[in-house]
């Protein structure tokens, strides 16, 4: 355990003396007033290319330097492909055929008014090809350490997976569903804790995507949680839903209803209360680092710097408590559909 901690640390400074320069923006242009509205929402909104730093020529023009990522748009029956270096950083349009693009305020429109339909591989979603990468190599790294050494006391990465998994296993995962029926949803919410926990980690680094606080991220993760749910709902759930025992039938006008509503507010809290906090985070970052260039006083920078460390050391804690509380929630709601009741002692008791 001692070494596990140790190996938790050097990680988290890792993540700290990085992340602390996790938002330099670019300073204003002389006589320009700095911009930091803009610097935050640019930062922590989807792109259609990764941005990496800025560079200044010889005679003071600015350069980005960023990775293209591919452009895919359907639009009036044609499929185009594209990388999207072709926008220049939005200085240009892409014309292909009758169909001409443009960027406008972060989203790729006709200019003909034509609908886009678009399937672009944005920032974000690379981001999460990253953090799937990395999982598919940690945890298939794992599974051959435990082939080779069958019995044998963990060591190496498999000795820091090992209690993490234990851990979301008899602590979140066993006390919610059951031991009899565990087995089935440990690997998704395996997958849920570890997937949201990467990526947040990915999204404190510099330069890191944002994509735990995009909301069609966590959308997505709180639908599949309603879906799991309710399909693997038994008979007991749907009773309690449409036919409560020992209610009178008058309160069910008004308890059915509210019981439908219940399915729909219980993802919808996961979705906000995970890409409310991811975003609260990093905003609050971005605002102490724009203190610099509002004051234009380099004094401002050991106070500054000194709280972005800190709120970084607490972002990283907040990094694996969201996913822990999305998986523990997403535990909960599963284990109280599928649970088992005694519909005639309830009854009784009623």
């Amino acid at each position: 355990m001692t070494k596990l901690v140790a190996k938790l640390f050097a990680i988290s400074l890792l993540f700290i003396f990085s992340g602390a320069a996790w938002a330099s923006p670019e300073p204003a242009a002389d006589g320009a007033k700095f911009d930091a509205k803009g610097m935050i929402l640019h930062h922590i909104a989807d792109d259609y290319s990764w941005h990496l730093w800025d560079t200044k020529d010889e005679n003071g023009q600015a350069h980005h330097v960023s990775i293209p990522l591919p452009v895919i748009l359907y639009t009036d029956g044609n499929l185009d492909v594209f990388m999207s270096s072709e926008f220049h950083h939005g200085e240009q349009q892409v014309i292909r055929g009758d169909r001409v693009y443009k960027l406008d305020h972060g989203h790729i429109v006709d200019t003909n008014g034509k609908k886009v339909w678009d399937f672009s591989f944005t920032k974000n979603v690379a981001s999460m090809f990253i953090a799937s990468l990395i999982l598919l190599l940690v945890f298939t790294g794992v599974a051959k350490a435990y082939a080779r050494k069958p019995g044998q006391a963990p060591s190496g990465l498999q000795a820091l997976m090992e209690p993490l998994i234990l851990f979301i296993r008899d602590d979140v995962v066993i006390p919610n569903i059951g031991e009899k029926k565990y087995k089935t949803y440990l690997p998704y919410m395996l997958t849920l804790f570890f997937f949201i926990w990467v990526n947040n980690l990915l999204g404190l680094i510099p330069t890191g995507a944002n994509a735990s606080g995009n909301i069609a991220f966590t959308l997505t993760l709180a639908v599949f949680t309603l879906l799991i749910t309710n399909i693997s709902a038994n008979a007991g759930y749907w009773k309690h839903i449409f036919a409560m025992p020992g209610v009178p039938w008058p309160m069910l006008i008004i308890m059915i209803p509210v019981e439908l509503i219940g399915i729909f507010t219980k993802p919808f809290a996961l979705m906000i209360r995970l890409f409310a906090n991811i975003t609260a985070g990093h905003i609050v970052i971005l605002s102490l680092v724009s203190f610099i260039f509002l004051f234009k006083n380099v004094a401002m920078g050991a106070p500054v710097g000194f709280f972005v460390v800190a709120i970084t050391f607490l972002e990283l804690f907040v990094a694996a408590l969201q996913a822990y509380i999305f998986t523990l929630l997403s535990s909960l709601f599963i284990g109280l559909a599928i649970e088992d009741h005694d519909h005639e002692h309830e009854a009784a008791h009623h």
